[in-house]
């Protein structure tokens, strides 16, 4: 069995290792916290570059569901968050656009071939001081 000396030498040297994992989720709150989309980030390997992506679209409690999205680096890319109409929502991330509904709780891969945003942009999930935060955008 290894001296105590050696146990807190390993320890001491895994610890970062294991702090080099995402696990992360933060949410736009759309009327009050019954009504959100949130996104969710997962690195479940520090040694992995790759980040599973989720959205969670809710309206509770009518529903609520978890959908996969394209895999994320672990240097976040922002997602900008548009209005598409009544319970729509346009996520873009880089070069991929999203449709989430909170009708009928769903997101979808959508081909926006123009690139152009449906609405207004409402916020969009970035990282800050190194956490994912929601940021409203300016004049909503």
């Amino acid at each position: 069995m290894p001296s105590p000396l050696v146990r807190c030498v390993v320890l001491a040297g895994v610890l970062p290792l294991l702090a080099a994992c995402e696990n992360s989720a933060v949410a736009y709150s759309i009327e009050g916290n019954q009504h959100a989309l949130t996104l969710i980030r997962e690195q479940p390997y520090f040694w992995d570059d790759e980040v599973r992506q989720f959205i969670v679209a809710a309206r509770l409690p009518h529903c609520q569901r978890k959908v996969s999205i394209h895999p994320g680096r672990t240097a976040m890319t922002e997602i900008e968050v548009f209005q598409a109409g009544d319970q729509m929502w346009a996520l873009h991330q880089g070069p991929r656009w999203y449709l989430a509904s909170t009708e009928e709780c769903r997101v979808q891969d959508w081909d926006n071939a123009a690139g152009t945003p449906p609405g207004p942009l409402v916020g969009r999930f970035q990282l800050k001081d190194g956490s994912a935060v929601f940021t409203v955008a300016a004049g909503e």
